[in-house]
């Protein structure tokens, strides 16, 4: 699995607590490696005031018509992988907890993209 780490120039601070920060973003990289076929990559930034967090992989993505169920609490669409169903929706959980969001997307490498904006400090 290669996995790809682009972070912009400049502090990428956010405005919360550090273990909260690492729950979300682990619980992002485990369903990315869990599901690429080889390739993850990462990309955050701040823009405007907000950390910006981009996981995004080469696995079979998400139908964008399937995304909202997919954010919903124990929802498992594809049972072939061993896991919950509640990695995403922990995620987008401790995203809203500090007022940011976590939206579902088609990834440059072809299957999902995860971002996450959270406030930066």
């Amino acid at each position: 699995l290669a996995v790809d780490v682009a972070l912009e120039e400049g502090p990428l601070l956010f405005a919360g607590e550090a273990q909260d920060l690492s729950e979300l973003i682990g619980n992002l990289l485990e369903n990315a490696c869990k599901w690429a076929a080889g390739k993850v990559a990462i990309h955050a930034a701040c823009k405007g005031g907000r950390l910006v967090i981009a996981i995004g992989d080469d696995g079979p993505g998400i139908a964008p018509e399937l995304r909202a169920t997919a954010l919903q609490r124990g929802s498992r669409l594809d049972e072939r992988k061993p896991g919950s169903g509640l990695g995403l929706t922990i995620a987008q959980d401790l995203a809203k907890l500090y007022g940011g969001a976590l939206t579902l997307g088609r990834s440059p490498l072809g299957g999902l993209q995860v971002t996450v904006e959270l406030p930066a400090a």
